[in-house]
């Protein structure tokens, strides 16, 4: 059943369905709603509470069947004055009986004007998300803390392990959490935590008080503010833009270090790792609370306006998409598909962007920060360019090319890891085009989400799904650790990422839609056509 427009709009639009309604309330209602809303379940309420004067209807069926040229008149009719809301509901009633004015205009106008602020408004809650996560991208800035972590305590990898096993399980209860209270308490609370996390590592030197406070606090504190930054900026917008918005917001995750690598830098050579990490701290608990303010998920109800097609171009055919809870996308099929490509997509980028981390370190020294600021424009870019590139040729057909590409890469990469004094150039460019196609998966894969299993429970689908991400980054960098020890060097990390990349390629020409079956027709020629009139008249 629908309702009608202007119910809940405000107390002063509509009286039906209120707690008290006057009989002469009523009497106006039977001859308006009941003539043009008369499927409005507030208005079947109505009827239920006052059967003797609504039930009948006598009003509306005069309306409709005596006086069709006036009712035609009327909805042609040009809107003189402005609609004011804030009339008694019977008297707005008369006077637009009285003078034949119709709301359609008025209706028309509201609906451009919510267009226009809705896209808007979307598009704030897309600068937001995207200055969260470029406060929450410190996470790929860790590589410049590690040398000085390293002198505290041995193992200083194992708080960011740790910090990515965390990210990904809570994104999770992130995502329920962001489906059920909304984002900006969630991302709120993520900023809080990643700051708390911070400050713990800048009062303590000790291996397990680093694990507590960066791997455990701060990375849940990333799952938190991540799961709230994409799935309400998603909803704002129609499929048609889904791969852009998850490009633009999580391409500030990947271009963090760019600003946070030289400060970083400049931070430890000043005040040292302790003081380093207590102003970040506090600066992440300011930047992410503050943007949170301005992350919100559209009304209830809310339906994106679809973009526009272009002149002459034929028109695109909508799908619709069921929103899936979480137990119903575990039982399909693609979902497990999608998340082995996602742990072989990004766990295979991670197991060998470390290794380019500290290959550039040893052939360009002290300016190896160059080499992570190039690989993390890399890394955004390609997540705004895949995100861009599936809107148009599809998310499947862009993410097979893309890990296609990654595993050309992979093989290519080895004679310039394994060689003796390895070009500084060639070690950035490498590093710039492995991060790139290792961030397509950060856009790719939450437009699957939402194309396959629809917004409604969006941030608690994408969270199960990213846990891919989590878990391939704990197990695939644990791979790489293990293979450069065991056999030497990183060429051997560099070709299982390879062949692993392909077989996820082949899984993601399974992603691809199935083609409509076409419906066979029987064609009836002029001859056949006479045959059929004349056994007919037989």
């Amino acid at each position: 059943m629908s309702v009608c427009p202007y119910y809940g709009r405000g107390e002063n639009f509509c009286d039906v369905g209120a707690d008290y309604i006057s009989p002469h309330d009523v009497e106006a209602i039977s001859h308006y709603c009941s003539g043009r809303y008369s499927e409005c379940e507030k208005f079947q309420e109505l009827v239920a509470r006052h059967p003797e004067e609504l039930n009948h209807q006598p009003a509306a069926a005069r309306f409709r069947t005596d006086q069709p040229a006036a009712a035609e008149e009327r909805k042609t009719a040009q809107v003189k004055i402005a609609f004011r809301n804030k009339w008694p509901l019977p008297y707005r009633l008369r006077y637009l009986s009285a003078n034949n004015h119709s709301i359609e205009a008025q209706r028309e106008e509201k609906v451009v004007m919510s267009q226009k602020t809705s896209n808007a408004r979307g598009w704030t809650v897309v600068l937001a998300g995207t200055g969260i996560n470029l406060a929450l991208g410190v996470l790929y800035a860790y590589s410049m803390l590690k040398g000085e972590i390293g002198k505290l305590f041995d193992g200083a990898g194992d708080p960011y392990a740790t910090a990515c096993l965390a990210f990904a399980l809570s994104m999770i209860i992130g995502g329920k959490m962001q489906d059920k209270v909304g984002p900006r308490l969630t991302a709120i609370l993520g900023g809080i935590l990643v700051g708390a996390g911070f400050i713990i590592c800048s009062q303590t030197s000790s291996y397990w008080g680093w694990i507590v406070g960066f791997g455990l606090v701060a990375g849940t504190g990333f799952g938190f503010g991540y799961s709230a930054a994409t799935p309400p900026a998603l909803k704002w917008f129609s499929s048609a833009k889904t791969g852009l918005i998850a490009g633009i917001v999580v391409a500030g995750f990947g271009i963090a270090p760019v600003y946070l690598a030289p400060i970083a830098k400049s931070l430890l050579a000043s005040y040292g790792l302790q003081q380093t990490m207590m102003y970040l701290g506090i600066a992440f608990v300011v930047v992410v609370c503050g943007m949170a303010m301005l992350v919100a998920n559209p009304p209830a109800g809310f339906v994106p306006a679809e973009a526009a097609a272009k002149k002459g171009a034929p028109a695109a055919k909508k799908v619709a998409v069921e929103d899936k809870t979480p137990s119903q996308m575990l039982k399909d099929g693609r979902f497990y598909t999608c998340w082995l490509t996602y742990f072989i997509g990004a766990g295979a980028g991670l197991m060998v962007i470390g290794s380019i981390a500290g290959l550039a370190k040893q052939s360009m020294g002290e300016m190896a920060f160059i080499a992570v600021c190039v690989m993390s424009v890399g890394n955004a870019s390609g997540r705004v360019v895949a995100g861009v590139l599936s809107d148009k040729i599809g998310r499947a057909a862009t993410l097979t090319i893309m890990l296609v590409f990654q595993a050309a890469l992979m093989f290519a990469a080895i004679p310039v890891v394994t060689g003796e004094g390895s070009s500084a150039v060639l070690v950035t460019l490498l590093a710039s085009f492995i991060g790139f196609n290792y961030g397509t998966n950060l856009s790719l894969f939450p437009s699957f989400a939402k194309d396959y299993w629809g917004s409604a429970n969006y941030g608690m689908n994408y969270g199960i799904l990213f846990s891919a991400w989590g878990v391939g980054a704990f197990v695939l960098v644990k791979l790489s650790a293990f293979l450069s020890a065991k056999f030497g060097g990183m060429s051997t990390s560099f070709t299982v990422a390879g062949v692993m990349l392909l077989v996820g390629a082949m899984m993601a020409l399974t992603l691809r839609p199935k083609k409509a079956a076409v419906e066979a027709t029987e064609t009836v020629t002029a001859e056949e056509e006479d045959l059929v009139l004349q056994n007919a008249q037989d």
